[in-house]
């Protein structure tokens, strides 16, 4: 490239060149980019958000910008493979590359048909995102791109090819370089620069090359077989065999460095019948249905397993209402504590885990914040409980699909060794958003009631982003992937592996639709069956939160019909349990959880009575008729006389003995239970005496005497410093108000389209205050030197950064007050230099209306609306060319 080619692609440089004539080659990027029209700067910003943060003073800053290292890598990240490898071709092509010569490193010499056809759409998403530049006939990729695609020795590209004859041969003594030529056939020249061209003649046309190789011994032929794809490179020893001694001879392969050989790339690209790549993939891998399903068995499925969701939660919660387990010192559940809330919830460890950063990322489940900082409900689990189980379900699937915390790298290592801990730090994987839409996007683009094959979803995806996705199966997109496919399922997402009605509502796909296939263009000839094959349904746009509670209200109320309806009774039986053959209204629950024991779970609760549960009903207040009385109107069957019994016997012990605090006493109008209770030897470790025939006395304080007494198989009741009996009620413990965990994005966030219109009106106006030709002032100074500037063009945001050399205009006081007035006068327009109350300096085109206190009043461009300025602040004015103004 030329210096002013390169000009525009350094980081924060200026450019230099007047505008290109209209029809001409842009010679720089910059030079590209003004040629655009706004939708097509709309698209580069769009697909590449980190150029408008902040945004650029004009359109050299955003080429400098768009070939820094950062930002080339991130678009680099965010290619398809087909895109990447139409990228590496460029990068091992000739510059500038015309179309045709980069149609023939990815299609070979035979053509591939559907390279041809995939080609155009692969060039336009690069020129999109500003990684290559120019017409079809001079293709650029853009420097930075190209530093990181090209081969070298310490950086193999992608490609396997090696250095070219001209790259290889550098360094090489003329005299050997003739000596290749000499043994190759071909007549020596006068100097190094036309032997190196004569080598590579050689070796680019096919005829003659062919002919050079036919005469190869075979064992020179299988060396070559074996550097052909890659790597290029091969170890020689200082007396090399005949076989290798015959292609150094002819230059086949080229010394690098003592004992090193190398493959020269025109040599490869030959035996390679053209192709820079061994596989060239321009189609994505197919996604298609392994099984497909009556979609009202996969509805009721997923709701099913949507009930079990709401359960499994609520239970956790439940199970964490007086206070969950501490908090680790270094944030996170214990392994203890994950293991026990496992066994609780009557799941696999790492279902647990799931079950627990789901909770947190709604925003149920957080720290208190006390000296011994614990888990616990929030205040928004009590609102969550009161909603409908459909609503409920929207709540905790809109918040998984957005959560970055990732369950699946629980138990895992972190970079510093560290185990990672559920509810703890380090779970934050940026790209768990991005994959999970794209895998659910995927099973919606498949007939209805349709499951795919996890392989070919991977595989999809390491397509879709071919750098991020790497070769092997266990990375971290792969891994993400199969998670959202068991997360989804345990959900109620998805059912029997396929996306439910209301999986695709809460997508936003209208129920029953597949998504539509990308165009791909004029031209588009493929088959039927690959046309959705083509290219990757790029990545949705942000949708806004209105949209996003729109679709979470139409998936609730496709589910809301599919969830059983809570009853409100149950079936007592003689063995005293009780039968919920369904989901319980909350009141009825809520008692039940309290008066009995849950023995087991599935489709039908089964609760336990035993003494102790009764004891816990009477504890928090209720009486034995009121027990009674509850279970006659909840049941279905009548209350079996054992239940009614041990009610009664029950209530009937209890409170019968009163505990305070002495240290703590125990009182009884039956002297003869107190001699029983002394006479207990389980009652030597409570220390009692009798302080009067009605009243004992204990060096325990009341709750361990409580405990005591209750263990010897007394229903002791305690009671307050006034003799009332103490009701015992289980204290829900919440946190204060808790926001739900932020996801960590994934780079800036996708712009906006007030936004983009915003920026690209901005960065217009600015790239024309800083490309529009100025009138010199009378003493030279409105030229913009770098003398008389106190600017610079260092593309910090707000500098002038675009400046014909990145300067202001500089002028007196009374230059800059005399050539306003002038333009009032005569309705002229201005270029100046302005510095804002912050410091930052800018350039501005204006239309002075009125000047006047110190001030000008003016038409800005580059605002496109009528601003007031202080004169003090204007750097400097100059008058535009007459043809401008």
């Amino acid at each position: 490239m030329s210096v002013q080619e390169q000009s525009s692609e350094e980081p924060g440089g200026a450019s230099t060149e007047e505008p290109a004539p209209a029809g001409a080659h842009p010679r720089s990027l910059a030079e590209d980019l003004r040629a655009r029209d706004d939708s097509s700067l709309s698209a580069l910003l769009r697909a590449r958000p980190d150029l408008i943060t902040p945004v650029p003073t004009d359109l050299t800053q955003l080429a400098a910008r768009a070939g820094t290292r950062a930002s080339v890598i991130r678009a680099l990240e965010r290619l398809d493979r087909f895109a990447l490898q139409t990228a590496e071709a460029l990068a091992v092509a000739p510059e500038p590359a015309p179309y045709g010569t980069l149609q023939a490193l990815l299609a070979g010499d035979a053509g591939d048909p559907a390279v041809v056809e995939a080609l155009p759409r692969a060039v336009a998403v690069l020129r999109e995102q500003a990684l290559v530049w120019g017409s079809d006939d001079r293709l650029r990729l853009v420097r930075t791109a190209r530093e990181l695609l090209a081969p070298s020795p310490q950086h193999p590209s992608p490609t396997g090819l090696g250095p070219t004859v001209a790259e290889a041969t550098t360094g090489m003594s003329p005299g050997r370089i003739q000596e290749l030529l000499t043994a190759a056939g071909l007549p020596t020249t006068h100097d190094a620069v036309s032997a190196v061209e004569s080598l590579t003649g050689l070796f680019t046309d096919r005829a003659r090359m062919s002919d050079l190789l036919g005469s190869a011994p075979p064992d020179s032929l299988e060396v070559l077989a074996r550097l052909v794809w890659g790597p290029p490179y091969g170890q020689v020893t200082a007396d090399p065999a005949t076989r290798l001694r015959w292609l150094l001879d002819r230059g086949l392969l080229l010394p690098t460095a003592p004992g090193t050989v190398v493959l020269p790339r025109e040599v490869a690209l030959h035996l390679r019948a053209g192709r820079a790549h061994q596989r060239t993939e321009p189609l994505p891998p197919p996604v298609e249905a392994t099984s497909v399903h009556r979609p009202q068995v996969v509805d009721s499925t997923a709701a099913g397993q949507a009930y079990t969701a709401l359960a499994t939660v609520e239970e956790l919660l439940k199970d964490w209402d007086e206070g969950g387990p501490s908090v680790l010192r270094a944030g996170g559940l214990s392994v203890r504590d994950l293991k026990r809330t496992a066994v609780a919830l009557d799941v696999p460890e790492q279902a647990a885990a799931f079950w627990v950063e789901l909770a947190y990322a709604a925003g149920l489940l957080a720290t208190d914040g006390e000296a011994d900082e614990r888990y616990a409900a929030t205040p928004a689990y009590d609102e969550w409980l009161e909603l409908p189980a459909a609503d409920r379900w929207t709540r905790l699937a809109t918040a998984w699909l957005s959560a970055t915390r990732t369950a699946g790298v629980v138990g895992g290592r972190d970079t510093k060794e560290r185990t990672l801990a559920a509810l703890g730090p380090g779970l934050d994987r940026s790209a768990a958003p991005e994959v999970r839409h794209r895998v659910l996007a995927l099973l919606a683009a498949l007939p209805e009631g349709g499951s795919a094959s996890p392989d070919a979803l991977v595989a999809r995806l390491h397509w879709e982003r071919a750098l991020r996705g790497a070769a092997s199966s266990d990375d971290l997109r792969s891994r993400i992937a199969r998670w959202t496919l068991t997360e989804a399922e345990s959900l109620g997402i998805t059912g029997r592996g396929a996306l439910s009605a209301h999986g695709r509502a809460l997508m936003g796909a209208p129920p029953g639709a597949t998504a539509p296939a990308p165009a791909t263009g004029p031209g588009d000839k493929l088959p039927v069956h690959h046309r959705h094959l083509h290219h990757p349904v790029p990545s949705p746009e942000p949708r806004s939160p209105a949209e996003v509670a729109s679709a979470a209200a139409l998936a609730g109320r496709l589910l809301a019909p599919l969830l059983p309806e809570p009853l409100d009774h149950v079936l007592l039986q003689a063995d005293l349990t009780a039968v919920a053959p369904g989901p319980l209204r909350r009141p009825l629950a809520d008692v039940l959880d309290v008066l009995a024991d849950v023995e087991s779970k599935g489709g039908a609760t089964v609760y336990r009575f035993t003494p102790g549960s009764v004891r816990r009903a009477l504890d928090a207040g209720r009486s034995a008729s009121d027990l009674q009385a509850f279970l006659t109107a909840h049941s279905r069957t009548p209350v079996p006389q054992p239940l009614a019994y041990l009610i009664d016997d029950v209530a009937r012990r209890h409170g019968h003995l009163r505990i305070g605090a002495a240290s703590a006493y125990v009182r009884c109008d039956d002297d003869a239970v107190l001699n029983e209770i002394i006479a207990d030897k389980r009652a030597q470790g409570l220390r009692l005496r009798r302080l009067a025939p009605t009243v004992l006395a204990a060096q325990a304080d009341p709750a361990t005497l409580l405990e005591g007494l209750r263990a010897m198989g007394f229903a002791p009741a305690a009671e307050s410093a006034e003799g009332d009996v103490l009701i015992t009620r289980a204290l829900a413990h919440r946190t204060p108000p808790r926001t739900a965990p932020e996801p960590v994005p994934d780079g800036p966030p996708a712009p906006d389209t007030t936004l983009l219109g915003a920026a690209i009106r901005a960065i217009r106006a600015g790239d024309l205050a800083s490309t529009t030709p100025r009138k010199p002032s009378a003493s030279g100074s409105g030229s913009g030197s770098a003398e008389s500037s106190t600017g610079s063009g260092s593309g910090s945001p707000g500098s002038s950064g675009g400046g014909r050399n990145g300067t202001l205009p500089r002028t007196t006081s009374a230059e800059t007050l005399a050539t306003m007035q002038a333009a009032v006068l005569t309705g002229g327009t201005l270029w100046i230099g302005y510095v804002n109350a912050e410091g930052a300096a800018s350039q501005r085109v204006i239309a002075p209306v009125r000047v006047e206190g110190g001030f000008v009043t003016a038409y800005d461009h580059t605002a496109d609306e009528v601003r007031t300025y202080p004169l003090h602040r204007v750097t400097g004015v100059a008058e535009l060319a007459d043809d401008q103004a």
